[in-house]
């Protein structure tokens, strides 16, 4: 039995327009899976699909906006539509506004935990009962440095990435029995749409390579080996989990 082979497993990756979620749609294509995009920006997923398909791998588009929850349901019965039923769920999609707390609006907050945090759970359950029927499933949620660290300008943020640290562990609790296994990936500072503004300062870059143990911030090719292995089979046994994806950031 090959640990790592996705061959036969269907995944649905939210976020995949770019970024960690693209990242992670590659390379679960690569392991074998067949991949649904899912994102607002339809010219970027299909380029992904271009990229995927030229490494003879397998992916469709899924044009959904994940803030509007009266269509959650709707994005997980879509899903279904062009390989079957999903095994495996990515949860990318992600917002970080970034504001001083004078700076935080009512909207903006609900925007940030909506996306962040609510997203997640009510996808996940639109598509559990797949899983539940299979006896098999992986659920792969994104959490933060902020999971547990606090930083300038991120309250909401983290408030919403401190959420899915014990979401994560909850939805562990409920559906791991039933051979669902869920866990959550904290990155460190990649280059992503999401973190531009910190990679446009260099002095800023630098700082924050200089205080992880490996002394570098991290590249999208450091996300290949732990997104297959929380998505197959070499997994079983991990679940309710929140990895720092970090080089070694949180343990100094």
């Amino acid at each position: 039995m090959d640990l790592f082979n996705l061959a036969g497993k269907v995944a649905l990756v939210t976020g995949a327009s770019s970024g960690i979620g693209r990242r992670q749609a590659l390379v679960l294509a690569r392991a074998g899976a067949q991949v649904v995009l899912v994102g607002r920006r339809r010219e970027a997923l299909q380029s992904a699909v271009v990229d995927i398909a030229g490494e003879g791998g397998e992916a469709a588009v899924l044009v959904a906006d994940l803030e509007k929850r009266d269509a959650l349901s709707g994005i997980a019965a879509r899903a279904a539509e062009d390989f079957g039923q999903i095994d495996i769920l990515i949860n990318a999609a992600g917002v970080n506004p970034r504001e001083s707390v004078e700076e935080i609006t009512f909207d903006s907050w609900d925007r940030t935990i909506n996306l962040n945090l609510a997203v997640p759970f009510f996808l996940a359950r639109e598509l559990v009962a797949g899983m539940q029927r299979a006896g098999w499933g992986r659920i792969i949620n994104l959490a933060s440095l902020q999971t547990v660290r606090a930083f300038k300008n991120g309250l909401a943020y983290g408030a919403s990435k401190g959420g899915i640290g014990q979401l994560t562990r909850a939805m562990a609790e409920v559906w791991s029995a039933s051979g669902i296994t869920c866990n959550a990936i904290a990155p460190g500072f990649f280059p992503t749409e999401l973190t531009q503004p910190v990679y446009k300062n260099d002095i800023l870059v630098g700082q924050l390579a200089a205080q992880t143990a490996i002394g570098r911030n991290g590249e999208l090719n450091d996300l290949d080996g732990l997104t297959v292995f929380l998505a197959s089979p070499g997994s079983d046994y991990l679940t309710g989990q929140v990895i720092f994806l970090d080089g070694g950031f949180t343990a100094k």
